[in-house]
């Protein structure tokens, strides 16, 4: 019952009216005396915290805590891919010619996710994984690899949450959901990830407007549930290193180009 709860407050729900009346009191000092409980029923390591759990003001701001510096070794062989964020991987795969995905039950195409056709052509025979953030994991998101932002834009008004329920119930949520997309040109080809929102209000904040791209650093935050998508262009020597529904870590390495 109480991860029912916990989860309406961290992933909201599709309608504006309820999503707003819940981040009002997730963002509100009231709110303080859910952390802990909160901390419990998600067997959050209280030690990877930047601060005391004491000391931070609502459960919203919890929620997207920061962690102590060194807690995310990040893998910087040259020809790894790394997680961009705690999470678990619900897919991952080559992209066909005319593929869809299957994500909990749904199909959905690469030309939806990414608005325009003519900018999933590049992908088309790539790469994708998919990852879900739970309550219970760090919200940050970081630069899976190395290099320079050459496009970033949004898409989609309506939103859902991304959860079971909303991606059973939801209208092709991750065709309609506000999110960001940032492409990235690498060494290995180009890159698209994908930050979903996951509710009625914008979830997704940029640190900064900057275009270069270091392996494992910090660019944004969900500031509730969320999910995010990565697109890799066709590189024949790119292999997975996980297998699906891993439980990852920001940092880990998740792939890696074996030339």
């Amino acid at each position: 019952m109480k991860k029912i709860v916990f989860k309406r407050f961290v992933e909201l729900s599709g309608h504006p009216t309820s999503s707003t009346l819940l981040k009002t009191i997730a963002t509100s000092r009231l709110s303080r005396k859910l952390i802990k409980p909160f901390a419990k029923t998600y067997h959050i390591n209280e030690e990877e915290a930047e601060f005391p759990i004491d000391q931070y003001d609502s459960l919203q701001a919890y929620f997207t805590r920061n962690l102590k510096k060194g807690s995310r070794p990040i893998d910087r062989r040259p020809n790894t891919l790394i997680s961009p964020v705690d999470g678990v991987v619900t897919e991952f795969g080559t992209i066909g010619m005319n593929q869809t995905f299957m994500i909990k039950n749904h199909l959905y195409s690469i030309n939806q996710v990414l608005g325009d056709e003519k900018r999933a052509i590049p992908f088309k025979g790539g790469f994708f994984y998919i990852f879900y953030l739970s309550p219970s994991h760090y919200h940050h998101f970081h630069y899976p690899y190395d290099g320079e932002i050459v496009s970033r834009y949004a898409l989609g008004t309506t939103s859902y949450p991304v959860n079971d329920l909303g991606l059973r119930l939801g209208n092709q949520p991750f065709a309609t959901n506000y999110r960001i997309i940032s492409e990235l040109m690498t060494t290995h080809g180009r890159m698209a990830m994908i930050k979903v929102g996951a509710l009625n209000v914008n979830s997704i904040h940029i640190l900064d407007s900057s275009t270069s791209c270091e392996k494992g650093s910090k660019f944004g935050h969900f500031s509730f549930g969320s999910t995010v998508i990565l697109f890799l262009e066709n590189n024949g020597s790119f292999r997975p290193t996980i297998p699906v529904n891993s439980e990852v870590k920001m940092g880990q390495s998740v792939g890696e180009w074996e030339n």
